[in-house]
Formats: C-alpha cells, sequence, structure tokens
C-alpha cells in the first residue's frame, strides 16, 4: 500500500468515526425528538402539536434548514401513557440519538421523561402544564405553556376585581388537574379568596351532577373554578347549565383553550370565562401588541394548512420549535450542552404564549402579563378589557 493510500485510509476512517459520534453532521441533518399524545385522551393536545411541527420543519428546510442542515422530526405517539413515552424517550437518546426534544404533551407524560432527558443532558422543552416541570429548576427541562399557578393567578384577579371571593373548586384527577387543584390553593390567600367546598371527578367520569350538586347547595359560593382539562370540562360545563347554575359565574383552565372545548359544551359555554394566550384572540389584539403579527401568521398558516381552527396547543409547539432553532442559531452548534446554555439564555422571543425571557432560574420566561382573559360569547372567544 503506498503511503497516499494509507492517508486515504485513515481519513476516510476518522469521517466515519466522525459520522458515528455525530449523525447529525455526517448526514447534513439535524435530529431533533418529538413525543406528543397525537391519539388517545389527549389527543386534543398532541393532534395540532404534531401537524404544527411537521409543518414548520418541513418550511424551514425548504428556505435552507438551520445553518444549512435540514432537520430530521423523529416523532413518537405515547397515546397519553407514561410508560410509553419514557420508552420513546429512551429510544430517541439511545438509537434516534436526537440533539434537543421538544415534546411532552401532558404534565403526566412529561414528568415520566425528565429522568431520561437529565441523565443523558439533552435539552427538553415540554409542552406540559404544570408547574412542577420546571420548578424546581431542573438543568435540561425547559417548558412553552403557561404554568397551572398561573392559571389560578390570572382567574383569582379577575374574580377579586368582581368582588367575588367565596368560591368554590371542582378539579380532576389525573396529573395536571391536581397540580393546578394544589396551587390554587396555594396563592387563593394572596387574593383574599377562600375555598368554601370542593368536589373531584375522573377522567372517565361522564356526568358530573352530584359533584354540582353539592357545591349548588353549599351556601354562600360566587363562582365556580374548574381546575381541568381534555373533556371534563365541557361535560361539567354542560351539566352546569342543565343545573340553572349559570347565574353564577364558572371559571376554566387554559387547558380548554381551543375551539373543541366550545363545540363540546355547547350553547352552555356561553359566559364561561378563562385565562388563555393571545393566539386565540390575535384579529382583536391592537396593532401595537408584540405578539399580533405572530399569533395571526401562525393561526393563517395552521388553518390554511390544516383545515382546521387553531388551538393554543398547537402554538405550544410552535414556540418551542423556534425557540429550540433561535438557539441553534445563536450557537453555531448541535451539540446539546451548548443547545441547553442557549435556550436559557432566550431573551425578547416573541411567541404565540407570550414575550420569553428565560434565566437560570426561570425554563419557562413567562409573567402573567402572557395570559388574556377571555370569555366565550356566541361561541367564539371575546376578548375581555383590563379590569371586567
Amino acid at each position: 500500500m503506498t503511503p497516499l493510500s494509507a492517508m486515504k485510509r485513515l481519513v476516510a476512517a476518522g469521517a466515519l468515526g466522525l459520522a458515528l459520534c455525530h449523525p447529525a453532521f455526517a448526514q447534513q441533518t439535524i435530529k431533533i425528538g418529538s413525543i406528543l399524545s397525537i391519539t388517545g385522551p389527549a389527543s386534543f393536545l398532541g393532534e395540532p402539536e404534531d401537524k404544527t411541527l411537521r409543518m414548520y420543519v418541513d418550511k424551514i428546510n425548504s428556505t435552507g434548514g438551520v445553518g444549512g442542515k435540514k432537520i430530521e422530526l423523529v416523532i413518537y405517539d405515547d397515546g397519553g401513557d407514561a410508560n410509553k413515552a419514557r420508552t420513546f424517550a429512551t429510544r430517541l437518546i439511545e438509537d434516534d440519538k436526537v440533539v434537543a426534544m421538544v415534546g411532552g404533551s401532558t404534565t403526566g407524560t412529561t414528568m415520566a421523561m425528565v429522568p431520561v432527558f437529565e441523565e443523558a443532558q439533552v435539552p427538553l422543552i415540554s409542552l406540559g402544564g404544570a408547574i412542577e416541570i420546571i420548578e424546581p429548576v431542573r438543568k435540561y427541562v425547559f417548558k412553552t405553556p403557561h404554568t397551572d399557578k398561573m392559571a389560578c393567578e390570572k382567574i383569582f384577579e379577575n374574580l377579586k376585581q368582581r368582588n367575588l371571593t367565596k368560591i368554590a373548586m371542582i378539579s380532576g384527577t389525573e396529573g395536571f388537574s391536581m397540580s393546578m387543584r394544589a396551587q390554587c390553593t396555594k396563592v387563593a390567600p394572596n387574593y383574599g379568596i377562600q375555598i368554601i367546598t370542593e368536589e373531584t371527578y375522573g377522567p372517565r367520569d361522564s356526568d358530573m351532577t352530584a359533584q354540582l350538586t353539592k357545591i349548588k347547595n353549599t351556601a354562600g359560593i360566587q363562582a365556580v373554578v374548574n381546575a381541568g382539562f381534555g373533556q371534563g370540562p365541557a361535560i361539567v360545563t354542560r351539566n352546569y347549565a342543565q343545573l340553572g347554575m349559570t347565574a353564577t359565574p364558572l371559571y376554566q383552565s387554559h387547558g380548554v383553550a381551543s375551539k373543541s372545548f366550545i363545540e363540546l359544551a355547547g350553547p352552555a359555554a356561553e359566559g364561561v370565562r378563562l385565562p388563555a394566550a393571545a393566539l386565540l384572540v390575535g384579529d382583536k389584539l391592537p396593532d401595537s401588541d408584540p405578539q399580533k403579527k405572530v399569533v395571526v401568521d401562525y393561526k393563517k398558516t395552521y388553518e390554511d394548512t390544516t383545515k382546521q381552527p387553531v388551538s393554543t396547543f398547537g402554538g405550544h409547539a410552535y414556540d418551542g420549535l423556534f425557540i429550540l432553532v433561535e438557539a441553534m442559531k445563536r450557537a453555531n452548534s448541535t451539540d446539546p450542552k451548548k443547545l441547553r446554555d442557549e435556550i436559557e439564555k432566550t431573551k425578547g422571543f416573541v411567541g404565540t404564549g407570550g414575550v420569553v425571557n428565560m434565566s437560570p432560574t426561570d425554563h419557562l420566561g413567562l409573567d402573567l402579563s402572557a395570559f388574556r382573559m377571555l370569555e366565550i360569547k356566541g361561541g367564539d372567544w371575546s376578548l375581555l378589557a383590563p379590569g371586567t
């Protein structure tokens, strides 16, 4: 073998070794993972998230990718099952060699995956709602949706403005709902709110009349707050109207911030209030609002492409993807540790959920102003003026 041939073989072997260690660079693609609840009871979250990620990765790739490299999106459907989510998380790390993950539709699936990504030191940007995802702060875990604590605070802020201080709570028994119930109980005294009575319902319950009847018969209740997501809140809303309770204001969580809730609840949803992202009322925002262009553009793109109404849940995926893409650009790298550092440095990112300013002690980066208080009127969202 000539010295030149030997040199060529060494170079080839070195290139192969680099490819095995860094497949994203070798293949000129960047592998990003996503584990979503596309089917199952949380599909109303996972389906728009899945559509959003695929749609915008295609758009990014069609315009040259990130730093000249195309994104390869690896998506698994956990069906809302935490055990499946953890299994898929391990697969993303060990087999797919992703550089980051945008996903985890629910709090339960996210929390099952957190140890996997923390141990692997690969960034996870969750789309789940509960504050426990980011408190206490974990080095490699971030999230985009507003927290359940923020939802409680926004609701209580509005109740206080209306001089409604004595409330009942009804909550689901799955992860997000119980977390929100705990957060509401914790922050209620800060707003002078008294929780007079509480009821719960299971994720498969199809009628909450018994629980609501107990609330109706409790003296002094001025409003009712439902900590829940999925189909449960729609059933609560319908039963609420059937029992003639609509004179008492009903508040829902941001976990129902999609048109499917209004459709499931029907006319009974009239007058229901909830905190939600600006995305649902983008066309009603003043032109001076920094979020208006982002949310109006996303809504048009999503609805034109999918032929379905936009929801805040797809918006969370949009925010997670572009926070990650911007971090890649700043880092000029797909090294997971460098990406983690740049995600944490995110400042002034205008997303569908608000203006994001992260820090080493805040892996969400949103304050209460990112929430808008909405009321359902005429089968659609209406934006409440401050103080109403």
